[in-house]
């Protein structure tokens, strides 16, 4: 038989695959597993060119995957003063005061609404300290932002606007846009004026951001857009020079107001593959966020919002999912509040058996009992990030409960119980809302923050299949990938320590040893 390229030893392996769900050695052939056992079951796979790697006790999963992540689209939205930091206005203020210039602009990210104590989100909490400089602030919820006078001058923004989806410039009662920017269409006024990184930035920046994921064990991406649509040309440019760190899946948007021929165009698109990455599914929207009102709300929130989808008419939402169910297209659709999640359960529920484990819903952070079983008999996926729950509150004093109100609020991901029920819950960051890091996802998955409390914490076994098996099932890959078996993908992360048995403080600190994808090394511990 041909040898090995690699081959794993002193390894304790979590294999997830039933037939044999431990092991201590593999070997890897042409960037798949050729053998699973013992030193003995792969010692004859040795050849002269073979590398092999004593792992030293280590154990060794299936390659983790951030099951919602922006890698591309992330770095324009993670540029510039970092805000993630900041915890109140006073806090705010002194960063913007010291924050670096971009061509004249202060460009930061990642704000967390509670940072504003409660007030309403505007720029004049901010303006005195900017010098006049225009200011682009996006807050963490990637959903919205906070803009300058000089930035509003800059984009022409004069008062509110119209448009096709659920966005707002928010105004005061005179008609004055306050800087604060709901939703895409809105923040998109201002984001055309905002200075851009170059292509050689970008490029640089994204081989960067990707070996940094691989360093915390990551092998792999479902990438909830396709950036400014240059996205194929870039990753096609990246692999004419090397390996990608990681393997991305990404699924561009559609959007409210798409006609048949965008539809078709995005058809067209899940053609576009390169040697570790492709085109594979569509992203949609049927809501906002919580904190921006924005979330589609079986009862208005508190503040009397809530209470429209994303999509003006949801029936068009259906026959885009119904047209691209047809040609065999993965949706993923975001859905924060329980009347959005509700409507995408029944649009799946009308594709009939055909839909089952093919499309997904993304966050699902509040959701009453009748809807969780839904998951699992209709076979929804159940894709969460673990790491937002870090932005609540266990007393519901923060912004997300406040809006919702506690019997809302003490219904806050629900991941057990989802698990509990038996549906498949795959697991991301959502990178840049969370960091990319994955044993931090694997540790909030055990240890939810906030609002959603310890209740719904999963066993060390289930968090690692949220990043493994259960990705890939999410990801239709479940045939090749999430397991570590004769034939399947070479996608390896090896920890020094149980990610399953240790605690979830140890799990979100462990040392990563080595990655693995496809069959290349990714990263190894100095």
């Amino acid at each position: 038989m041909p040898p090995a390229d690699l081959i794993l030893t002193g390894a304790h392996i979590h294999t997830l695959d039933p037939g044999r769900p431990q092991a201590t050695a593999l070997a890897v052939r042409a960037g798949h597993i050729a053998a699973v056992g013992g030193a003995e079951d792969v010692r004859d796979w040795k050849g002269p060119r073979t590398e092999t790697i004593d792992l030293g006790g280590a154990t060794l999963t299936p390659g983790l995957v951030d099951s919602h992540s922006h890698p591309v689209l992330g770095l324009d939205m993670a540029t510039g003063e970092d805000l993630s930091g900041v915890r109140d206005l006073d806090a705010l203020r002194r960063a913007l005061r010291t924050a670096a210039r971009v061509d004249g602009w202060i460009v930061a990210w990642g704000l967390d609404h509670n940072a504003f104590g409660g007030r309403p989100v505007d720029r004049t909490l901010i303006e005195d300290v900017l010098d006049g400089a225009p200011a682009f602030i996006r807050l963490y919820d990637g959903h919205s932002a906070l803009v300058s006078g000089a930035t509003l001058r800059a984009a022409g923004v004069e008062g509110p606007r119209e448009f096709a989806q659920r966005a707002r410039v928010v105004c005061d009662e005179q008609g004055r846009p306050t800087g604060h920017l709901i939703e895409h269409a809105a923040m998109d006024l201002v984001t055309a004026v905002l200075p851009k990184p170059s292509y050689a930035e970008r490029r640089t920046r994204l081989v960067e951001l990707l070996t940094g994921m691989a360093a915390t064990g990551l092998t792999g991406a479902h990438v909830m857009d396709l950036g400014d649509g240059d996205v194929p040309e870039l990753l096609a440019a990246v692999e004419a020079e090397r390996t990608l760190p990681l393997r991305l899946r990404l699924a561009p948007w559609c959007m409210p107001g798409i006609s048949d021929d965008g539809l078709a165009e995005l058809i067209a698109l899940q053609r576009e593959a390169g040697r570790h990455w492709l085109v594979g599914g569509a992203k949609f929207f049927m809501d906002g966020t919580v904190e921006g009102g924005t979330a589609w709300l079986e009862h208005a929130d508190c503040h009397g919002q809530g209470t429209d989808a994303f999509w003006p008419d949801p029936d068009a939402y259906a026959y885009a999912v119904r047209r691209l169910h047809a040609a065999g297209v993965r949706t993923a659709t975001h859905a924060i509040g329980d009347a959005a999640v509700r409507h995408v359960l029944d649009t799946v529920a009308g594709l009939g058996p055909s839909g089952r484990l093919v499309h997904r819903i993304e966050h699902i952070e509040t959701v009453p009992d009748d809807t969780v079983p839904r998951f699992a008999e209709l076979g929804v996926i159940a894709s969460m990030q673990p790491p937002h729950t870090a932005y609540t509150r266990a007393d519901h004093t923060d912004e997300w409960s406040k809006r919702l109100g506690d019997e809302r609020a003490a219904r806050a991901w629900r991941t057990r119980d989802l698990r509990d029920a038996g549906a498949v819950v795959a697991l991301g960051s959502d990178w840049p809302i969370a960091h990319y890091d994955v044993r931090q996802v694997l540790a909030t998955a055990r240890v939810p923050r906030g609002a959603a409390g310890p209740s719904q914490g999963l066993t060390g076994l289930q968090a690692l299949e949220g990043c493994t098996s259960h990705a890939a099932i999410a990801a239709g890959e479940a045939a090749v990938a999430g397991r570590i078996a004769p034939g399947f993908r070479a996608d390896l992360t090896a920890f020094g320590l149980d990610p399953v048995a240790a605690p979830a403080d140890e799990v979100a600190e462990a040392p990563v040893r080595l990655t693995v994808m496809g069959g290349h090394i990714t990263h190894r511990e100095a």
